[in-house]
């Protein structure tokens, strides 16, 4: 008989746990397959150890090096991943679960490092731009900016992802330079302890920027301080505790939590049976049943149904679902395994049961049934259960008991009023989805859904090519009101400002613009004696500026650009229209304005520059006639070091300049911000 692998947690940099505690079982067929460890972790010095090695490892790295090395990780677990299918097979996991989980974690980091690139600077300071005047002549302004708080985020995770949930809350803390502790979900932190030797051996992460608790949170809970941010996904009971806990509470610990979600599903009133809406909702719920074997947070627990559609859509269901096969996720042809563990089982038992005294159970059940393999007698089966609530007005256990596993219920509707309303009584979830066709009923239903949940899916056959899985996305926030615990995760930059601190700065233009690194108009400039385009990306400095010569607009100018661009709108060319138009005269194109301010300040030859490749904020402020005489002052506003070299191995960097465009009364006439690649100097 093989030994039996004690669990370790890593704590302060050393993997510590030796004594035999807690006993795990497979999934599968309830064998023995790990013990936690019986040693309590060291919270204290757990805390300490972030605090006085992981905040300033993290700091000492910028927004972007952060970025690059969630980028490496993702690409050393993506080489390891195997390794993780592995052991997410004793959590029965199929293949395709552990894409939603695996694969899905190893995407979150990606999306963040990319998330990061285009939206945090070279710095640890986000600025929240614009900065605003704060008086009519100019010399005080203020603004907003998001640093980093140097406090410790714990991250309590739920069972039934251990590894995208683990990195989607460690990628957006990382970002916001707040090493984190992680307490995954007992039942399979095997799995989470695996990714966590992953991440230690690739040593990619500076020290002491993540570690892994395994065993209770209480005593990391009772040390947290002012600065420190807790992440829980769970049960609502859990969820309950923290908002309560005293520490917290008296600390002001920031919570963000995740709950129980009885999210629902809307089929329109406009799609009938054999319709591809009709077909795409029932997809979705057979795939919300059966991935993970239902047990996701963003799952389908509620379907509301017209009356005219309930027995078809009903029989489509059983039908679908008597086809999906269950048992060892190792057998071919396995399509759903079993639940988390035992007592996961236990407790879906008896929702099922407590729900089925309102509805009949349409097909399925958590006993008497054989899950395909050998040896899986013992394991934590439980068969696709669907349920029937005729009444759903007048239950209350459809829209208060989550059944976490594949439950789903189904209730008839009379009208669109009456879907919303029992849509509404689920007090709060993460998700829903509206099946219809009728952009006038997505109109109206949509606002009223996204009261009362976090995400809103209209499905429809246009989106079908994309597919209709509910999985969460790293740029959408994942989060719902009420019950589901008012938390918000992922989301982009949201989920990384939830880790920064935000704080309004007042100052002079020349303080804000040290302060933020970005230049604020109005700040001191330093007139650059060399044309900036003619520098390198590290020779660069914010603040340098370039005034150029002037340009007097002439009628030629505008009838050549009509000519070229096809635009004659009478502005530019009819003299009498445009004397009785707000302006009073002929005025210039826009757009010619900012093609003839181009040509005042760009150098032309072979530079640094390497590529305009974008166009922000502009606008046109005030018109230009002819005779008028532009020039434009080009300012670096910004610069950002995305860590990444060309094929020849030459770095570069984004920066952003500030131009704006005057006229012979030094009016603003043109104002806009352009994004180009420029070179770094060779070896850099």
């Amino acid at each position: 008989m093989n030994k039996v692998s004690t669990l370790q947690s890593w704590i302060g940099g050393r993997w510590m746990g030796s004594e035999a505690g807690l006993s795990l079982h497979s999934a599968i067929d309830n064998s023995l397959i790990y013990h936690t460890h019986a040693e309590a972790v060291d919270a204290q010095q757990a805390l300490d150890y972030a605090r006085r090695t992981g905040v300033p490892a993290l700091m000492a790295l910028d927004f972007q090096q952060r970025a690059a090395c969630l980028r490496a990780l993702a690409s050393h677990i993506q080489q390891h991943r195997e390794a993780l299918y592995t052991i997410a097979y004793l959590s029965g996991a199929t293949r395709a679960d552990s894409k939603q989980d695996i694969c899905a974690g190893i995407g979150v980091l990606n999306s963040y490092a990319g998330i990061a690139a285009s939206g945090l600077p070279s710095g640890n300071v986000l600025h929240e731009a614009p900065a605003m005047s704060l008086c009519r002549r100019g010399g005080a302004a203020g603004t907003h900016i998001m640093v980093p708080r140097g406090g410790v985020a714990l991250h309590i995770n739920p069972f039934n992802l251990p590894v995208w949930s683990l990195l989607e809350k460690f990628a957006a803390s990382f970002l916001a330079a707040m090493p984190c502790i992680v307490k995954p979900a007992t039942c399979t932190s095997y799995l989470a302890e695996a990714l966590v030797r992953l991440i230690d051996a690739s040593g990619v992460l500076p020290k002491g920027a993540l570690q892994l608790a395994i065993g209770p949170a209480d005593a990391l809970l009772a040390r947290l301080q002012d600065n420190d941010a807790v992440s829980f996904t769970g049960s609502d009971a859990t969820a309950t505790t923290l908002r309560n806990h005293p520490n917290l509470l008296a600390r002001s610990v920031q919570v963000s939590l995740g709950a129980a979600s009885l999210n629902c599903a809307i089929l329109g009133p406009d799609v009938r049976s054999g319709e591809p809406e009709f077909e795409l909702l029932a997809d979705a719920i057979v795939r919300s049943m059966t991935v993970k074997a239902g047990q996701d947070g963003a799952a389908i627990r509620r379907v509301m149904v017209p009356h005219g559609q309930i027995e078809a859509l009903t029989a489509r269901l059983r039908e679908r679902l008597a086809a999906v096969v269950i048992g060892d996720p190792a057998q071919a042809g396995v399509q759903m395994g079993p639940l988390a563990s035992q007592a996961q089982r236990s407790e879906l038992g008896a929702r099922v049961r407590a729900l089925a005294e309102e509805s009949d159970i349409v097909c399925g059940q958590v006993d008497g049934y054989a899950p395909a393999g050998d040896g899986v007698r013992d394991g934590a089966f439980a068969a696709p259960t669907l349920l029937l609530c005729r009444g759903g007005a007048r239950s209350d256990a459809v829209h208060e008991i989550e059944a976490f596993g594949p439950v789903c219920a189904l209730m008839p509707y009379a009208d669109v009023e009456e879907a919303l309303a029992l849509a509404a009584r689920g007090r709060g979830s993460l998700a829903s989805t509206l099946a219809t066709r009728d952009p006038k009923l997505a109109a109206y239903a949509v606002p009223r859904l996204a009261a009362s949940h976090g995400r809103v899916l209209v499905l429809e056959r246009e989106v079908a090519a994309a597919g209709t899985d509910v999985l969460a996305s790293a740029h959408l926030k994942y989060g719902g009101p009420g019950r589901a615990g008012c938390g918000e995760q992922l989301g982009g930059l949201r989920a990384i400002s939830q880790y920064l601190q935000r704080s309004a700065l007042q100052g002079s233009p020349t303080m804000l613009t040290a302060v933020t690194g970005e230049y604020v108009r109005g700040a001191a400039v330093r007139e650059s004696v060399q044309h900036p385009f003619r520098k390198h990306f590290d020779e660069l400095e914010v603040g340098e500026s370039l005034l150029t010569h002037r340009r007097t607009i002439c009628e030629a100018d505008i009838v050549a650009f009509g000519g070229i661009s096809g635009d004659y709108f009478y502005m530019h060319f009819d003299e009498i229209a445009a004397r009785d138009s707000q302006f009073g005269r002929r005025i210039a194109h826009g757009y010619f304005v900012l093609a003839a301010a181009a040509g005042l300040f760009v150098s032309p030859a072979p530079g640094p520059v390497l590529a305009n490749y974008g166009l922000d904020d502009l606008r046109f402020v005030a018109p230009v006639g002819i005779g008028d005489t532009i020039r434009a002052r080009l300012t670096c506003k910004r610069k950002v070091d995305r860590q990444r070299r060309d094929d020849k191995g030459v770095g570069q960097g984004v920066v952003s300049w500030d131009v704006q465009v005057t006229n012979q009364n030094d009016e603003l006439v043109a104002s806009y911000d352009i994004l180009t690649l420029v070179a770094k100097r060779a070896g850099l």
